[in-house]
This record gives C-alpha cells, structure tokens and sequence, in this order.
C-alpha cells in the first residue's frame, strides 16, 4: 500500500524490557497484516490478485474469500452513502483503496487487543485508531493531529481520540476511536469525484471523520471528498461522526461535535 505506519504504546510498564519486547511483538504482527493485504489487494503489484482482476485475469467470483468479503461491504457502503462512495473505478476496475487500508488498520487493532495490549495508538497514513489512553488509567485522551492542506508541515488542529479530556464529559458509546483523512494536497486527485454533479456546491481539498470506528471514518472521508456538501450532510445526519472539511477556497467547516471537543481538547 506504500503507508508510512506508525506504532506507539505508554512507557509506562515496570520494567523497559516488557515495553520493548510488547512493541517488537505489536509491530511484527502490525508489519505482517499490511504486508499480507498489500499482495492481496495492491494494484500498484502485478502479482496482486487485484492486478488480475483489472488485467480480466481473475474474475471476482473466483477471488479469495478476503477479496470478495471486503468487496461486499464496499458496496455496501456505496449503498449508504447514496454511490458517494464506490469500489469500482470509472473504468469498471474494481478497486478497494478506499477501504483496504482501514481494513488493515482495524485487522491489526483486534490483533493488538489480542496481544493484551489495552493502551496504544497505531498511525497508518495519517489515519489513527487507537485504544485505552496515553497515560493508562485515567482519562487522558490520544491527541490525532490534523495536516494542513496548504502547508504539510503544519497541523489545524489536533483531535482528541478514546480518552475523555474532561473526565465524563464523552459517553462511552459516543466516543471516538478513530480518525481518518482524505484529501488531494498529498496524492493529488486520486478520488473519483463522481459525487460532483452540477447542484452539489463546490468541493473540498481536504476532509477529516472522527468515528468509532476506522471503517466508518475512513470511508465516509472519501465520500464526502467524492460527494461534496451534500455527502457531507447525509453523514453527519446519518452517523454519529465529527467532520472537519476544508474547501477549496481554504474555508473550514466543523461540525458541532467536532469543534466542542477540539476547544476541550485545547
């Protein structure tokens, strides 16, 4: 997938070693996850099964049970998002990039769980899950920096992710986990602006969703760069997610959520 991924737990255990030897753990099953996806569903590698369904090579019926499982939901997620986003390319390639990588990163999160870890934060491309705190047992939430679009070296803003910067101030099933960000000032126009119709308002360059989830956040970032404003209000109508977006005039918008929790945060 060509992702800079980053692992990162408290060092905060007794002993040095035990960190240690529990991160080398975590990365080695973070590393082999990726690594596995990547032959699987990388269109970038001609020995990719992805790469032999776009040469007509492999038909999808015939693909691994990973490839058509994440399939599915894709489009099932096209279906939610009212074909905002979509799994295919204009050309009829099927092409899961809009999903494959927080697939990975929700892979590994259940992997590290699986571990006994209960406190970290994982970074794949500038998406973030993470889990438990950066200060185990209290309520000090992860804090996920947010690029700015006109100056890569800089950040927004930052979001505060899991913990509760104010202790009780999220409910348990509000609390976000994740945050993902799609836009064009890294990759250029990569995404499929199909949502774009005449009607639809002006674009953005730039779209963060914070959610429970990595799926969630992720697809419906690429959704809303792909669908514009009104994508953006059928998620936030839709989803109990906080949305920053970036316009192409250099405008923000933040949902209500997102602005309280970031001014907490601060």
């Amino acid at each position: 997938m060509g992702t800079v991924v980053s692992l990162a737990i408290p060092a905060t255990l007794p002993e040095s070693h035990v960190v240690e030897d529990a991160l080398e753990a975590a990365t080695a099953v973070v590393e082999r996850l990726f690594a596995e996806l990547d032959r699987t569903f990388s269109l970038y590698r001609p020995d990719s099964e992805a790469s032999a369904m776009a040469r007509g090579e492999l038909a999808l019926r015939d693909a691994s049970d990973d490839m058509r499982r994440l399939y599915v939901e894709a489009s099932e997620w096209r279906t939610l998002t009212e074909g905002a986003f979509t799994a295919e390319r204009p050309d009829g390639v099927v092409d899961l990039a809009g999903i494959v990588k927080a697939h990975a990163i929700r892979e590994a999160g259940t992997s590290l769980r699986a571990l006994g870890l209960t406190d970290w934060c994982l970074n794949a491309g500038g998406d973030v899950l993470v889990e438990g705190s950066p200060i185990p047992g209290t309520e000090r939430a992860w804090l996920a920096g947010i690029v700015d679009p006109a100056d890569r070296t800089a950040l927004l803003t930052a979001y505060p992710l899991a913990g509760s910067v104010l202790a009780g101030s999220v409910p348990a099933k509000s609390a976000k986990h994740a945050l993902a960000t799609s836009g064009t000032s890294e990759r250029g126009e990569h995404i499929w602006t199909a949502g774009l119709r005449p009607g639809r308002g002006g674009g953005f360059s730039q779209v963060s969703v914070a959610a429970a989830d990595i799926i969630t956040a992720d697809v419906l970032a690429t959704a809303i760069m792909a669908g514009g404003p009104q994508t953006l209000d059928l998620a936030s109508a839709r989803w109990e997610v906080d949305i920053l977006a970036v316009g192409n005039d250099g405008g923000l918008l933040a949902t209500p959520g997102f602005r309280s929790l970031v001014s907490k945060a601060g």
